[in-house]
């Protein structure tokens, strides 16, 4: 049996985070780039600020995996910056090659050597103009749903250090939301874009498998589940963001994200889900913001009704399995993949549960690789009659730090963990793209996300969405009042 744990009748007295009246305020990445391009703020200015706040709260947050402040401090004094946030600071995931500099991707059993080469996506990443004041941490190899370690002090998350950040990209969150840089990297492979941003309160848009760059390893990959993307405190910094990297590479097999400034006109047909496809049913706070949301949608003038996306049971069977798959070949090649001096002893007890779960299981492989192949035709029949799907992102409110500890017996955590992230991982079985927006809370302030699912190359509709509701309901953010004033 889950336990569900929710956020107990605890304040919100454990929060923490850097937002001050310096120049970077309570700015999004969109007005800090205009305050640089016009000359108001220089990006030393802003890289300064950024690394003020970064050493105010990191000892504390534990999300940096890499601190790259000395080459920041050069690029921004040598001001070369192009692209549409020219000069702002940001942070890539510490599962991203830039040249110079190791990828641990959050695994002790990794001893990385500084990459020899930027990765095709930092690439595109960089061609934005940000300047990387480090990499954030991350869980081992992305496989949990909070960014949490064997033997080593966790991610915390900035609304509440005793609560997790979420996983994969927990550590970009809890940067974000604690307002080091308005702007971050994270990638998304089972929900890790979603469930982070739903746990630390911010926009994070999973988008359609190949709208942007691939990375390497997710080329290779017999069914490519993973997704690049951001984490934002805006709805007009992810839609800048996408439009910004189509100026280094379109996908011509996909309608064109372009530049969304704003709600659509259009009324739409939005389903609600409020339980997984697993069974599991939402937890009551979860499930009473996704009724609130549906009521908010309808007041909009959209029309909602109770849909779900006909895919078989034996599909969290085969995701699971996929899932095992991938920590088997870390654990089997990680010297030829990662690195000569990776050593599989020191994994954690996940992955290595993980790829004990594939061997036990080996001889279904090729029926999983059948099954999951076939779910992006499966996922595009619920949009037969919907164009977009409304859901939970997790299926209970923000676990406390432990619940989903590597720590854990594997069987326990497996359990829980299926549970917890039961919402997201048919978007990237599908390809298809997910948003998570930050609409709703706790009965004591923690952040709940609500998903709004799309159709293959859709995120400009869901984009439009997005921005109609943080205008109906403006996002929380820590530093603020329940005003909405700024807090400093």
């Amino acid at each position: 049996m889950v336990r569900f744990f929710f956020f107990r009748g605890t304040t919100m007295t454990d929060s923490l985070h850097a937002f001050r009246d310096d120049i970077l305020a309570d700015h999004d990445a969109t007005a800090l780039a205009a305050l640089i391009a016009r000359g108001d703020i220089h990006p030393r200015e802003a890289l300064a600020a950024a690394l003020a706040r970064l050493d105010q709260v990191e000892p504390r947050l534990n999300a940096l995996a890499l601190d790259n402040r000395e080459n920041a401090l050069k690029e921004a004094e040598k001001n070369t910056f192009s692209g549409f946030f020219a000069g702002v600071p940001s942070l890539i995931k510490d599962n991203t090659d830039t040249a110079g500099h190791p990828t641990g991707h959050g695994a002790a059993a990794v001893h990385p050597r500084p990459a020899r080469r930027t990765s095709a996506f930092a690439r595109q990443y960089l061609a934005q103009g940000f300047n990387l004041l480090g990499k954030s941490r991350m869980p081992e190899f992305g496989f949990n749903g909070s960014t949490e370690f064997d033997g080593a002090d966790p991610t915390r998350n900035p609304w509440h250090t005793a609560y997790s950040s979420g996983g994969s990209s927990g550590g970009t969150a809890a940067l974000v939301a604690a307002g080091v840089v308005p702007l971050a990297h994270g990638n998304d492979g089972g929900g890790s874009i979603r469930i982070p941003a739903a746990a630390c309160g911010l926009v994070g848009l999973k988008p359609s498998r190949g709208r942007l760059v691939d990375g390497e390893a997710a080329r290779a990959l017999p069914i490519n589940i993973v997704s690049e993307g951001v984490l934002t405190r805006s709805v007009r910094d992810t839609a800048n963001f996408f439009h910004a990297a189509e100026q280094h590479y379109r996908n011509r097999k996909l309608p064109t994200v372009g530049r969304v400034q704003g709600p659509g006109q259009a009324r739409l047909r939005i389903g609600i889900m409020p339980d997984s496809i697993t069974g599991t049913r939402s937890c009551p706070q979860t499930r009473a913001a996704v009724a609130d949301t549906a009521t908010l949608l309808e007041s909009l003038g959209h029309r909602v009704a109770e849909a779900q996306i006909p895919l078989p049971q034996r599909f969290v069977d085969d995701f699971l399995l996929y899932w095992a798959f991938l920590s088997f070949m870390v654990s089997r090649f990680g010297r030829h993949m990662l690195s000569p001096d990776f050593n599989a002893a020191e994994l954690d007890n996940l992955s290595q549960g993980l790829a004990r779960y594939f061997r036990a299981h080996l001889k279904s492989t090729p029926a999983m690789l059948w099954q999951l192949r076939r779910t992006q035709r499966t996922y595009a029949q619920a949009f037969r009659h919907y164009d977009a799907i409304l859901s939970p992102v997790v299926a209970h409110t923000t676990p406390e730090l432990g619940y989903l500890s590597p720590a854990q017996p594997f069987e326990t955590l497996m359990e829980r963990l299926v549970a917890y992230t039961s919402f997201t991982p048919a978007n990237n079985a599908a390809g298809s793209p997910a948003i998570s927006l930050p609409l709703a809370q706790t009965d004591t302030g923690l952040p709940i996300g609500i998903m709004l699912s799309g159709r293959h190359g859709g995120e400009r509709q869901l984009l439009e969405l997005a921005f109609e509701l943080e205008a109906a309901r403006p996002f929380r953010r820590l530093g603020h009042t329940q005003t909405g004033q700024a807090q400093f």
